[in-house]
C-alpha cells in the first residue's frame, strides 16, 4: 500500500496527535482534532500529504462522572491492528545508551471526495524491545517528564527515520506544535558537515538547509505552556550505545533550544524557516513572546464535511453544490436557503442532541427551547463555570424565558483543578435543579462534538484573554447555522460581527465584567431574539444565516490549507 503514496514528494506533517476517527482514541482536544481536519482537507484538495504521529495503544483516556461529578478515568484502548497494517520498516533510533525500535502502522484516511492521505502511527510496541520500551507508544500525554521525553524523540527522531526508510520524499517537514521539534536535531545530523572540514569554532551542522526544510505552527500563547526538558535528562536520554557518544554536540543543542534547558518551542523556532501562529491575535502574542522571529498567521479552520451534519448536509448540498470542496460558496446562503428549510434542518439537529442528552444524562430537553452548548478541555483557563458566577441571576434569566444548557469536556487526569471545575459544574447543576436544566455529557469525543455544535442554538466560549490561541468549536458550530457569544480572543476577534455572526463578551472592559456582560447579553439580547416572534423567527435566522455565510465559508480548513501550500510549502 505504501507504493502508491512514494511516488511524488510529500509534506511531512508531525503531530503528537491526530483524530482519525471518533472511534480511534489517538487524540485528546482541539490539536488533535485540528491535525485530522488537516490531513482530511489535504485529501478532499489533493494535496500529497504524509502525516507522522503515534499509534497510543491505550489511547487519551475515557471518562466517567460519578454522582457528584467526580472525573473517574479509564485506559481507551483500541486494537490498531483492525483499522491499519503494519509498514514493511523498522528503524532504530538511540536512548538511554541502548537501540529503541520503532515501527509504524499505516491508516489511509479516505476522502469522501475520493482522495487519498497516508498516516503513520508510529509502534514501539515491538518483540526488539525490552518491556518499558514497548510502552513508549501506549499512552497519549502519559507518564512522566522522562517517558514525555522518549515519546517525543520517538516521533521527531524515529519519524524521520521511518519516512526515510520508507522511500518517501519529503519536500517539507511541518512541525504542528514544538513536540515534534527533535525531527529537526535528525535532519541536523542528516546535513552534518564532513569531520574533515570542521574547523574549530565553526559550526557542525548545515542549519541553513534544516530551515529550508522546516515548517513550524505554535498553537501556545502563553510562555508556561510550551515543552521544557532539563539537559540533564537529555543527556541521559540522548546518549548512543558507545559510553558518552551523543546523539547530538550537546553545545550546539543548547545554542537552538536554550542555554538553561531544552525549550522544544525555541529549538523548532531556530529550525524553521517559515513560522505560523493559528490567529491573527496569536501571531501577535508570539512574536512579543519570541522577539526576533518572524511570525506569520494563518488562522485555523475546521473540515467542512467533518463538522456539519447531516441535515445541514442535505441542506448546502440543495442549495450550494460544490460547497464541499469549495466552502466559500456558503457566502450564498444569505440568499438561496429558505428561512423554513434553514430552520427545519436545525429542529433536527436539535432533536438528534436531546435524544443523546436523554439517553447519557437522564435529562430531557425540549427541542423547541432554548439551548446553550458549552464544551472542550475543562481547565482553569476556560473557564467553563463563568455562565454560574451568579446562579440566582441566571435563574432569574431563566424564569422569563427557557434556557436550557448542555456541557462536555475531560480534564487532564493530572489537572486536579480541572476535575475539581467539572465537580463545580455539577454542583451548580443540583443547585438549579428545577429552574433551569443542565445537563453534562461525559466523554466527550468527535461524534459528540458534532451532536453537541450542531444541536444548541448558541455556542458559548469563554476563556481569559488572551490565553485562547485560536479555538476552533466555534467554527464547528458556524457550519450547523450556530452563532457564538463568546469572549473577544483567538479566531473570533476575526469572525465576531456583532448582531451578524454572533455577539461578543468583553469588547473593551477588563475580565472582572465578563460575567455581568454575558447575563446582560443573554437577557436582553440573545433570548429576546430567539423568542421575539416565536422559534424560528426571521431575526434569529438572519443571525444563523450569517454565521454560515461569514464565518463557515471563511474559518474551515480548506481555506487554511489552501494558504499553507501557497505561503508554507511553496515557498
Amino acid at each position: 500500500m505504501i507504493a502508491e503514496f512514494i511516488r511524488e514528494p510529500r509534506v511531512a506533517y508531525f503531530s503528537m496527535e491526530i483524530a482519525l476517527d471518533a472511534a480511534i482514541p489517538t487524540y485528546s482536544g482541539g490539536l488533535g482534532v485540528l491535525a485530522g481536519d488537516t490531513v482530511r482537507s489535504a485529501a478532499d484538495l489533493g494535496l500529497p500529504l504524509v502525516a507522522v504521529t503515534l499509534v497510543s495503544r491505550k489511547g487519551y483516556f475515557r471518562q466517567m462522572l460519578d454522582p457528584q461529578g467526580r472525573q473517574v478515568e479509564s485506559a481507551a484502548t483500541w486494537e490498531p491492528e483492525r483499522s491499519t497494517r503494519a509498514v514493511d520498516a523498522k528503524v532504530a533510533i538511540p536512548m538511554e545508551g541502548r537501540s529503541v525500535w520503532v515501527g509504524a502502522r499505516l491508516y489511509v484516511l479516505q476522502s469522501h471526495l475520493g482522495g487519498r492521505q497516508p498516516v503513520l502511527l508510529l509502534d514501539t510496541d515491538l518483540a526488539e524491545n525490552a518491556p518499558e520500551d514497548r510502552a513508549i507508544t501506549d499512552v497519549l500525554y502519559g507518564g512522566d517528564e522522562r517517558y514525555r521525553f522518549k515519546q517525543e524523540m520517538v516521533l521527531g527522531v524515529g519519524g524521520v527515520r521511518i519516512l526515510h526508510a520508507l522511500g518517501f520524499r519529503i519536500r517539507e517537514y511541518h512541525m504542528n506544535e514544538g513536540h515534534s521539534a527533535l525531527l529537526g536535531v535528525e535532519l541536523l545530523r542528516l546535513h552534518a558537515y564532513p569531520p574533515e572540514h570542521a574547523q574549530p569554532g565553526e559550526p557542525r551542522y548545515d542549519v541553513p538547509r534544516v530551515r529550508e526544510l522546516c515548517v513550524f505552527t505554535t498553537h501556545t500563547p502563553v510562555e508556561a505552556g510550551h515543552d521544557r526538558f532539563s539537559y540533564e535528562l537529555v543527556e541521559q536520554i540522548l546518549v548512543g550505545s558507545d559510553p558518552g557518544e551523543m546523539f547530538v554536540d550537546l553545545d550546539e543543542l543548547k545554542a537552538l533550544a536554550g542555554h538553561d534547558e531544552l525549550n522544544m518551542t525555541r529549538l523548532a523556532l531556530n529550525l524553521s524557516e517559515y513560522v505560523n501562529g493559528v490567529a491573527v491575535r496569536h501571531a501577535e502574542i508570539s512574536r512579543k513572546m519570541f522577539p526576533g522571529y518572524r511570525v506569520h498567521a494563518i488562522t485555523n479552520g475546521v473540515h467542512p464535511y467533518t463538522w456539519t451534519c447531516e441535515s445541514f448536509r442535505a441542506l448546502y448540498d440543495r442549495y450550494v453544490p460544490s460547497w464541499c470542496h469549495e466552502p466559500e460558496l456558503l457566502v450564498r446562503v444569505d440568499g438561496s436557503v429558505p428561512d423554513e428549510a434553514l430552520w427545519a434542518a436545525h429542529l433536527q439537529a436539535k432533536r438528534n442532541l436531546t435524544d443523546q442528552a436523554r439517553g447519557a444524562g437522564g435529562v430531557t430537553l425540549d427541542p423547541e427551547g432554548f439551548i446553550v452548548g458549552f464544551a472542550r478541555r475543562m481547565t482553569a483557563y476556560k473557564r467553563p463555570d463563568l455562565l454560574f458566577t451568579d446562579v440566582e441571576r441566571l435563574a432569574a434569566i431563566a424564569a422569563q424565558r427557557t434556557l436550557q444548557i448542555v456541557l462536555a469536556g475531560k480534564a487532564h487526569p493530572h489537572d486536579e483543578a480541572g476535575k475539581r471545575l467539572i465537580e463545580r459544574l455539577a454542583a451548580h447543576a443540583r443547585q438549579l435543579a428545577g429552574r433551569v436544566k443542565v445537563v453534562y455529557l461525559a466523554d466527550y469525543d468527535m461524534a459528540m462534538a458534532l451532536r453537541l455544535t450542531a444541536g444548541v442554538d448558541l455556542w458559548l466560549n469563554t476563556p481569559l484573554a488572551p490565553l485562547e490561541a485560536s479555538g476552533t468549536s466555534g467554527m464547528k458550530a458556524a457550519f450547523n447555522g450556530v452563532p457564538q457569544l463568546s469572549v473577544l480572543d483567538g479566531w473570533w476577534i476575526e469572525g465576531c460581527i456583532e448582531g451578524v455572526t454572533g455577539w461578543a463578551i468583553g469588547r473593551t472592559d477588563g475580565p472582572e465584567q465578563d460575567a455581568p456582560t454575558l447575563y446582560d447579553k443573554l437577557e436582553r439580547v440573545v433570548l429576546p431574539l430567539y423568542y421575539g416572534d416565536g422559534c424560528g423567527n426571521a431575526g434569529w435566522l438572519r443571525v444563523m444565516k450569517g454565521a454560515i455565510s461569514k464565518n463557515a465559508s471563511y474559518f474551515n480548513s480548506h481555506r487554511m490549507m489552501r494558504r499553507y501550500a501557497t505561503e508554507a510549502y511553496l515557498r
